[in-house]
């Protein structure tokens, strides 16, 4: 049995993938990859993923220069959803200039719950894209 063949994808081809600093543990951002995307990142052992709005194969850093560099390759004991163990270069996983694509963090305030940025944009996005 090939390994990718041992992958759930869901009904659309696809299996959620989690970025994760191989250094820090840090979660940078979870994208989307299709068999295409997954054979690739295999090959390459550059992070590549499926971009559902765009619906293409995104090579994360083909733009920015902020590629990802895979260093480990794991899969949930259900077989959806992949864990990438990867050194982001550039220091920057998120289209916001952010470290991390999860910078928000749910604080109580006076009318309740609400969210914050709490980790600083590292470089203008205006800066990063083109």
């Amino acid at each position: 049995m090939s390994w990718l063949t041992q992958v759930q994808f869901d009904a659309q081809g696809l299996i959620p993938a989690i970025a994760q600093d191989w250094q820090s543990g840090k979660v940078l951002m979870v994208a989307w990859m299709n068999a295409t995307a997954l054979e690739h990142t295999v090959q390459s052992r550059k992070a590549t993923y499926w971009s559902r709005s765009r619906q293409k194969l995104w090579h994360k850093g083909e733009e920015s220069g902020h590629e990802q560099i895979v260093h480990d390759i794991r899969m949930d004991c259900d077989a959806d959803v992949i864990l990438l163990s990867v050194e982001q270069k550039g220091g920057i996983a998120c289209h916001t200039g952010r470290e991390s694509c999860f910078y928000q963090q749910l604080q109580e305030g006076p009318d309740g719950p609400q969210w914050h940025a709490v980790d600083p944009v590292l470089k203008d996005p205006t800066k990063i894209y083109r």
